[in-house]
């Protein structure tokens, strides 16, 4: 049987995720309290052999979360269950915005201070985070990144303890990446702004991409960035981080940002089993 925990901040997207995984075949539970997660994955192993996949959401919500949930996976991995515990984070910023924009409450500060409460389970989930096989940040995500995220981390043959690798591509002028690890400005490449015919088009384009590339200060930049990669990414395992989000800037995000970490994807993916791609100014092209 293949389980799949899914926990996380409020409003980084769990339920979102479990409506991913319901497509893909899982059984989806959401909002079990932590003390019957590993009596449920008995009985549903017990009565009922046609589910060999399941999805559990766990939530600060849940009655006796934190003094259960590491326990009660732990209990779950000493039988040999084939558990996969998924982390979904998003930057403060972004989970107030969605807070103010359902006009929820957060349930760890019901009067109204959003923020105060987002803080406060960041710090209660610590521990857990740092435990969770994968971490996923969700704070540029569509629906379709995540999907995609999901859809790489459901083959639970793969390496489960590998680091997650995020490229985020940018526009300086709309403000950093928050929640970056490493960030590389590649506003020191020639601009596809000012060329005639390119300015309206974006990096996805293959006349931006093939402009942005067939530079060779642009292939060397590129190959510095993986060689630092490759570099640092065994040293950041070594360090307990499972996850590692790369900001890709330019000016505007929309030209020379998108096609490098177009391009770096197609390079990482070929060596490392998770890495995810999202454009965080897209909707502002």
């Amino acid at each position: 049987m293949k389980i799949v925990v899914v926990t996380g901040m409020s409003g980084a997207g769990k339920s979102t995720a479990l409506n991913i995984l319901e497509d893909l075949g899982y059984y989806c539970l959401d909002n079990l309290p932590s003390e019957l997660l590993d009596s449920f994955i008995d009985i549903a192993s017990r009565t009922n052999e046609s589910i060999d996949k399941i999805a559990l959401g766990l939530d600060i919500r849940g009655v006796g979360f934190l003094e259960n949930i590491k326990k009660s996976i732990n209990n779950l991995r000493d039988k040999g269950l084939d558990l996969v515990v998924l982390f979904l984070d998003a930057n403060n910023k972004t989970l107030v915005r969605r807070y103010k924009e359902l006009r929820r409450p957060h349930p760890m500060e019901v009067s109204g201070n959003v923020l105060s409460g987002i803080e406060k389970e960041r710090e209660a989930l610590e521990n857990i985070k740092k435990d969770s096989d994968f971490v996923i940040n969700t704070s540029n995500f569509k629906i379709a990144d995540l999907k995609s995220s999901i859809m790489s981390i459901s083959n639970l043959d793969l390496d489960k303890n590998k680091m997650s690798i995020t490229i985020v591509s940018f526009g300086f002028k709309n403000g950093i990446l928050l929640d970056a690890d490493l960030v590389f400005d590649v506003r020191l490449l020639p601009n596809p702004y000012y060329i005639d015919g390119l300015k309206e088009k974006n990096g996805l384009s293959n006349e931006v991409r093939e402009f942005v590339l067939s530079y060779k200060q642009t292939g060397e930049l590129i190959e510095k960035i993986v060689d630092y990669i490759n570099f640092s990414y065994k040293l950041y395992e070594n360090e307990g981080k499972n996850s590692l989000v790369l900001g890709i800037g330019c000016t505007g995000g929309k030209h020379r940002s998108v096609a490098i970490a177009n391009k770096l994807f197609d390079i990482l993916k070929e060596k490392y089993p998770f890495v995810f791609l999202s454009h965080r100014d897209e909707r502002l092209w």
